[in-house]
């Protein structure tokens, strides 16, 4: 059976489930298994927060709420889990700001190259006010079909190819970077001289082996997690986004839970967001030692000021609307 036939078959069957046992009232006891999804595979840190949550999940209920986490991609990437979940056919999913930015514009502010100084400002940045506001905006907005849990740490983004060594904005021109399918996305590398192709997830390991791309742009747990490295040899620390990442729950079955359960999650996924960020830092040392034993060449070298400089046309096309918001950034401290 193909996977887009296996995922439409889990859909309707998922669906069904969750319409089967509404978790109010009289059925408020009635045991519920959450299916949980994630691109990356077990171990990985937003893998294993959310295991973790789920153990915690079934303590707190005597076992009347439990998780079952579907690891690598095997419902599919983060376009087949958004799917799934506005169908009832998923409860939990880790996506990316970047899939949720084209229906909540607001969120893109995150996906802006260069907003944020480092990893830590923008941890308070996400642990604060301007974080549960843009949760809270995912949440209300119907076309989502997606409640927003809370953010998880995903580091700092990094340009990694098979060709060459990229120290200046020089050594991109000609290459071909897949980037998430958000156009703001595209048009910053272009903006730094590659040329961006919009690509899912799953497909770029088979796109860099057979050389539709030349590389991509990610962290260095995603690098290895994904066995990157044996089809890109060069990694540069350009750290050009500093994205957050969203764990979500289907709407559609959130509304089946009481608000006691709802209450409950909630207050796990806060939880989850302090736990995963102590997992993400562990993971991201161990992969730089796992990527200079296997070979890749990680690239510290270079001036990011005219990276910085170069984005301001995406800045000009995209950052006027969020000038009150990235204002607001800038004075978290």
């Amino acid at each position: 059976m193909k996977r887009r036939d296996f995922i439409k078959m889990s859909a309707g069957l998922g669906a069904a489930m969750a319409t089967a046992a509404p978790m109010s009232g009289a059925s408020a006891q009635t045991k519920m298994m959450l299916k949980a999804s994630d691109v990356h595979p077990l171990g990985y840190p937003t893998v294993e927060a959310v295991v973790r949550m789920g153990k915690k999940l079934d303590a707190a209920t005597n076992g009347r709420l439990t998780i079952q986490m579907f690891p690598s991609m095997q419902l599919g990437g983060e376009k087949e889990m958004i799917e799934q979940a506005q169908l009832g056919a998923l409860q939990i999913a880790r996506i990316s700001v970047g899939a949720v930015g084209p229906v909540v514009d607001d969120v893109n502010v995150f996906n802006m190259p260069f907003v944020f100084r480092n990893s830590k400002h923008m941890e308070k940045v996400i642990d604060g006010e301007i974080g549960d506001e843009l949760l809270a905006k995912i949440s209300t907005n119907e076309k989502t079909g997606l409640i927003a849990l809370c953010w998880m740490n995903a580091g700092s983004r990094n340009i990694y190819n098979s060709k060459r060594p990229i120290r200046t904005m020089a050594d991109l021109k000609g290459l071909k970077v897949r980037m998430m399918g958000n156009p703001l996305f595209v048009d910053t590398m272009n903006a730094l001289g590659g040329n961006g192709v919009a690509l899912g997830f799953d497909q770029v390991f088979s796109a860099m082996q057979t050389g539709v791309v030349d590389g991509a742009e990610n962290n260095p747990p995603s690098f290895m997690a994904q066995n990157h490295n044996q089809v890109a040899k060069y990694f540069t620390m350009t750290e050009h986004l500093i994205i957050p990442e969203l764990l979500v729950f289907s709407r559609i079955s959130w509304q089946k839970l009481s608000p006691e359960d709802q209450a409950l999650i909630k207050k796990l996924s806060k939880e989850t967001q302090a736990e995963q960020r102590v997992l993400w830092y562990e993971a991201e040392d161990a992969a730089l030692e796992k990527m200079k034993a296997a070979g890749t060449e990680i690239i510290t070298d270079i001036d990011k000021k005219p990276f910085q400089d170069a984005v301001k046309p995406v800045w000009d096309k995209y950052g006027a609307k969020y000038a009150a918001m990235v204002k607001r950034i800038e004075a978290v401290n």
